[in-house]
């Protein structure tokens, strides 16, 4: 049984580091070409957290809208990191579309198996059904930063280290920042993220689009 368990990930051995935007162009061009490109995209474009990437499911999508809602995580007991964690994040143009040709996918693999399915199954997982867990997720995300040309010295974390280092570059003020990656307060964003953040104002979602200039399906 302890070996189903997704335990906690212990203190990396090295600080953070975060996507430039030619270097985030580049991973979302690769990812685009793999199995992982909506993982990618959308923990890149919308800065939730690799363990609530994971627990996501399509009942808590809402493709209509454009809106996650991030209510758990692969955590023990399934919370999020804190209550302040919980949060409903609108999806830029990109991620949306990623995520509707997943669910467009999904649909067209259950009806050609036969199966029901259902829109409460995990929006993120193995090709073969499984569940994602880390050190998958990892080694997939290493492949496609070494085929953007940026090395293998990466991990899933900091794709939101790299949302949080594009919004600021991109004037996002600190205090919209702190909201979107669900931080109680600006001095928790600012002491996790001090190496991303620069000086500061707009929304999430809507910066995306203009700093990846996405075009709507």
């Amino acid at each position: 049984m302890a070996s189903l368990v997704d335990v906690p990930e212990g203190q990396e051995g090295r600080p953070s580091k975060s996507l430039n935007l030619e270097e985030a162009k580049a991973v979302i061009k690769v990812a685009m070409l793999t199995p992982l490109r909506a993982y990618v995209i959308v923990s890149l474009l919308s800065g939730v957290r690799t363990e609530e990437a994971r627990a996501l499911r399509w009942s808590e999508v809402d493709l209509k809208a454009g809106t996650v809602a991030v209510y758990r995580s692969v955590r023990a007991k399934g919370d999020t990191k804190t209550r302040k964690s919980r949060r409903v994040l609108k999806l830029s143009k990109r991620a949306l579309q990623v995520l509707k040709d997943l669910h467009k996918a999904r649909a067209a693999e259950r009806l050609a198996s036969g199966e029901r399915g259902t829109d409460d199954a995990l929006v993120f997982r193995r090709e073969d059904g499984r569940p994602m867990d880390r050190w998958y997720v990892r080694r997939e995300f290493q492949k496609i930063t070494d085929a953007a040309g940026i090395g293998t010295d990466w991990c899933p974390r900091e794709l939101r280290h790299s949302f949080v280092s594009l919004l600021s570059a991109h004037d996002v003020a600190i205090e919209e920042i702190s909201r979107l990656v669900g931080h109680s307060s600006t001095n928790v964003t600012e002491t996790i993220y001090r190496q991303e953040i620069r000086p500061a104002l707009t929304k999430g979602a809507e910066a995306m689009d203009k700093i990846f200039k996405a075009r709507t399906a």
